[in-house]
């Protein structure tokens, strides 16, 4: 992530932060989502990028965040509709990929207080 600074306000961070923490989810020790990158700019490229901006969304609609649109949205909106073109069902897919990570960061949430009630407790 940049520094916190380079953001125009707090919101604008945590919703990047929140499409890079769905990113993040993807690995296989946590959900193993693979949508088929081969190189940046690819189809594979542009199915990720969509997860992890739905999974943006939702996060930031949980928090009570309005993220703000940005220039680089256009860019990869093109993408993600020539994506959907391809694969009318694809945006069912990405919303439950989507809906799958935003539930595991939740779920870490969770886990992180609990641990911390019980040390508090201790």
């Amino acid at each position: 992530m940049p520094p916190f600074e380079t953001f125009r306000d707090a919101e604008s961070y945590a919703a990047t932060l929140a499409h890079e923490l769905t990113h993040w989810t993807k690995h296989e020790k946590r959900l193993s989502r693979d949508m088929g990158r081969a190189k940046w700019g690819d189809e594979g490229y542009a199915r990720e990028e969509l997860v992890a901006e739905l999974g943006s969304a939702f996060l930031c609609a949980d928090l009570g965040i309005i993220p703000e649109t940005s220039e680089d949205h256009a860019a990869y909106i093109a993408t993600w509709l020539k994506v959907l073109k391809d694969d009318k069902r694809f945006i069912f897919s990405a919303a439950r990929h989507a809906q799958r990570a935003a539930d595991y960061l939740h779920g870490l949430q969770l886990r992180a207080m609990n641990d911390s009630a019980q040390k508090t407790a201790a």
